[in-house]
């Protein structure tokens, strides 16, 4: 059985997971929607919870790559990279018809209490998000962009405390405006020279 046909579950759980969470996917659909037989799907993963493990594992390396790309790109003022980040961000949900949320973000609103492997996952990945996010507000508090006695690990948490919850909102009202509302008014606190940025309205791209 090849690799292919499990990066291929793989794929189209992410998608499934970022639309409908883990509960909302029935195993069958997923199979008839990959093509997959479910002797297959046991091979590979054995279980569901394995499934949803490998899942998080791949969005996880997926956004990874993101935050590389875009958050490393020192041409650019440090806020000025999270700012595109979330621009980045916006794009995406309204890309997808706000049918998509963040799927880490909707496996951690229905876990149930013996799934305590996949809230450990979850949980490493949101300390490794906050990392990323940590890192860019410290190289703006080195850089005179915020104050110097700035919390950035306190800030890191409120970011996605309140960025987690924008997307939840943007996805219920089918509009970008509850993120962009929330990355204007996190900037415009942050920066200690006033605001940087104005959300103005997204372009979507084609798929």
């Amino acid at each position: 059985m090849s690799n292919e046909t499990r990066q291929r579950l793989i794929r189209r759980g992410i998608e499934l997971f970022s639309e409908f969470g883990s509960r909302g996917t029935g195993l069958d659909g997923l199979l008839r929607s990959s093509g997959v037989a479910k002797g297959s799907f046991y091979h590979f993963f054995g279980s569901k919870q394995a499934f949803t493990l490998e899942v998080i594992e791949s969005y996880e390396a997926y956004f990874e790559e993101r935050f590389s790309r875009i958050l490393e790109d020192r041409t650019l003022a440090p806020l000025e990279r999270l700012r595109n980040w979330m621009d980045e961000a916006c794009r995406g949900v309204a890309r997808h018809g706000f049918r998509r949320g963040c799927l880490v973000g909707n496996l951690s609103q229905e876990l149930g209490p013996h799934e305590a492997r996949i809230r450990v996952r979850l949980q490493a990945v949101f300390r490794r998000w906050e990392d990323w996010i940590f890192g860019v507000l410290e190289e703006a508090r080195s850089v005179g962009d915020l104050a110097s006695d700035t919390d950035c690990r306190h800030l890191a948490r409120v970011f996605w405390t309140g960025w987690q919850g924008a997307i939840l909102r943007a996805k219920l009202e089918g509009d970008t405006r509850p993120m962009r509302d929330f990355g204007t008014f996190f900037l415009d606190v942050v920066a200690v020279r006033g605001p940087i940025c104005f959300f103005g309205p997204v372009n979507v791209e084609p798929c």
